[in-house]
């Protein structure tokens, strides 16, 4: 099997059965993070670049590790240091990374849709790693790989997701992927933070945390950006922890046994509390490793489209 597209750009046009591929594949790629040699040719001779016109720590990181594990050449782009500031267009900026011969354009963006307009001009692979309030593509599937592993499966879950949904294109992601491989998805915040016409996308909307978190498999708690604070959207950040901060009796809603996941970094005491962001129910800091794997699957998988090399 081949992914359909040259390009990873979001999970909304994408198949159950293609999801399923990457995380599977995504799975020999864990064996070699935990493995004492990290170094592998599958990607050797292939040129891997991370243009990000927005700061990030653990998506550039986990990238740029996936790439060199993999033995690629690998090189960062930020907006600071680019002919962005010299008044160079995102197109232009693409077309001189696309003919330096690179295989995979890697792309964070603060307007939504700038990866799918930058794949248009480019024959490199692009993958979105974050565009707007639109979706983040490879930690949704990170998101997924953990809850495959650590619940067996998605199909059948009810996933609770918490926080601020609006802004929020992790949630948007998840919503469409975990939907897609069978899961029951409700969301619940304050309802500033709550899109219009959520429900459309199939997820339940919820008013209350308590409601969002009966019998549910897997809760998902969502940065608060504390930066939009500015604008008023909840009262305080205290207000926003009493309310729906997860804690270990909010938590009691919950089934006993249910995961807790948190695409980072965790605001302490707001999101989540401190005793469930170290409990044994927590996969946080799995989460992280996991990321690594997932997107040396994307790597691997878009490097080698057009060929039948196998895995081994």
């Amino acid at each position: 099997m081949n992914l359909k597209s040259k390009d990873l750009l979001g999970l909304k046009d994408i198949s159950a059965e293609e999801i399923d591929y990457i995380l599977e594949t995504a799975k020999t790629m864990k064996y070699i993070i935990t493995s004492n040699n990290k170094r592998t040719p599958h990607l050797q001779g292939k040129s891997i670049i991370t243009l990000f016109y927005e700061n990030s720590t653990r998506t550039r990181l986990s990238f740029e590790l996936a790439s060199k594990y993999m033995s690629a050449s690998a090189a960062n782009i930020s907006a600071s240091d680019s002919s962005v500031l010299k008044g160079e267009t995102l197109i232009d900026t693409g077309r001189t990374i696309d003919r330096m011969g690179t295989d995979v354009i890697i792309i964070r963006h603060p307007m939504s849709g700038a990866p799918q307009l930058l794949a248009k001009h480019v024959k490199a692979s692009v993958i979105n790693a974050g565009d707007g309030m639109h979706e983040h593509p490879t930690q949704a599937l990170l998101d997924m790989f953990t809850i495959k592993e650590k619940k067996g499966g998605i199909k059948g879950l009810k996933i609770a997701i918490i926080g601020d949904v609006y802004h929020s294109r992790v949630a948007r992601s998840n919503i469409w992927g975990m939907q897609k491989l069978g899961a029951e998805v409700c969301v619940a915040g304050p309802a500033t933070l709550l899109p219009p016409g959520i429900e459309k996308t199939g997820a339940r909307v919820f008013s209350t945390v308590q409601e969002a978190l009966i019998d549910a498999d897997v809760v998902m708690g969502l940065r608060i950006q504390l930066e939009r604070q500015k604008k008023g959207l909840f009262p305080t950040v205290r207000e926003y922890s009493r309310f729906f901060g997860l804690d270990d009796k909010r938590l009691l809603f919950a089934k006993e046994n249910a995961l807790v996941i948190h695409p980072g970094p965790v605001n302490r005491g707001v999101e989540l509390s401190s005793t469930v962001i170290d409990s044994d129910r927590s996969a946080i800091d799995e989460q992280v490793t996991n990321g690594v794997a997932v997107r040396m699957a994307l790597l691997y998988l878009l490097t080698r489209r057009s060929g039948n090399e196998n895995l081994n």
